[in-house]
């Protein structure tokens, strides 16, 4: 692909969840090299937006492609990192952090045993997030914050091209949450292109070259980030910061 064709190319995306249409038309570019925030209210279609993009959710109408590959024909998953929505617990067959950070490596093995270069790659990882000191650790043993920054280093480890990150900060401590910031600073300082669904902008906002806003569906804003949004919740979304409780959420963004 040119430098100049974008990495994610949404054009006229229409999908339904059962007989309830949740996007209708969204266009969406992400560049070489650029940070581009999906924010919206709950229920706006960010994260069915980014789950069809992956192909988890099947378009009804519109074109997607991926570095200018039709997605139906994409194969070369590894170029692609996707950190999805952190559950509340880390249910199912109990894992080291280090072996779930390497499952991160498997679009990019064919056979055999891993390589060094892949072993460097986990590790790197790893220390990424601040985690290579708890690489033998069960990942039941970890906090919240913790466990999402193994999502994160899993999806750091095929070393992809493009990064796709589904609320990485939602439910997350604030020291991890500058050190995912960080983290992502220096993804991006390498040259990856990162696709961000984000309610608020919070440590992020640095980073953020474009932002596209989602309402029922729609696009209604694609360009800087809107100034209304700042550390605060979008207009529609039920959350609300501790030290916070009693103010009423800021609303009126875009309308």
């Amino acid at each position: 692909m040119s430098d100049d064709q974008p990495v994610i190319s949404v054009r006229g995306a229409t999908a339904a969840l059962g007989a309830r249409p949740v996007l209708r038309g969204v266009d969406l570019t992400v560049g070489r090299g650029e940070v581009v925030a999906l924010l919206g209210a709950n229920g706006s279609g960010k994260s069915t937006a980014v789950r069809a993009i992956i192909g988890q959710v099947p378009l009804t109408g519109g074109t997607i492609e991926l570095f200018g590959t039709e997605r139906k024909r994409f194969r070369d998953w590894a170029r692609v990192g996707y950190v999805p929505q952190r559950t509340t617990s880390s249910a199912g067959v109990p894992a080291t952090v280090r072996e779930v950070v390497a499952s991160g490596r498997l679009a990019r093995r064919r056979f055999g045993l891993p390589t060094k270069a892949d072993r460097a790659a986990v590790h790197r990882a790893m220390e990424l997030v601040g985690l290579a000191d708890r690489a033998q650790d069960s990942v039941t043993a970890l906090s919240g914050g913790q466990h999402q920054r193994v999502l994160i280093a899993r999806a750091l480890a095929s070393e992809p091209e493009l990064l796709i990150m589904d609320e990485p900060m939602a439910g997350v401590d604030l020291g991890s949450q500058e050190i995912l910031a960080a983290t992502l600073r220096e993804q991006v300082a390498g040259g990856t292109s990162v696709l961000l669904v984000l309610h608020e902008l919070g440590p992020l906002e640095p980073l953020i070259d474009r932002a596209v806003v989602l309402r029922d569906g729609c696009v209604v804003h694609d360009g800087p980030p809107p100034e209304a949004v700042g550390q605060h919740a979008l207009p529609g979304h039920d959350h609300v910061h501790p030290h916070a409780a009693d103010e009423p959420l800021r609303t009126g963004l875009l309308t």
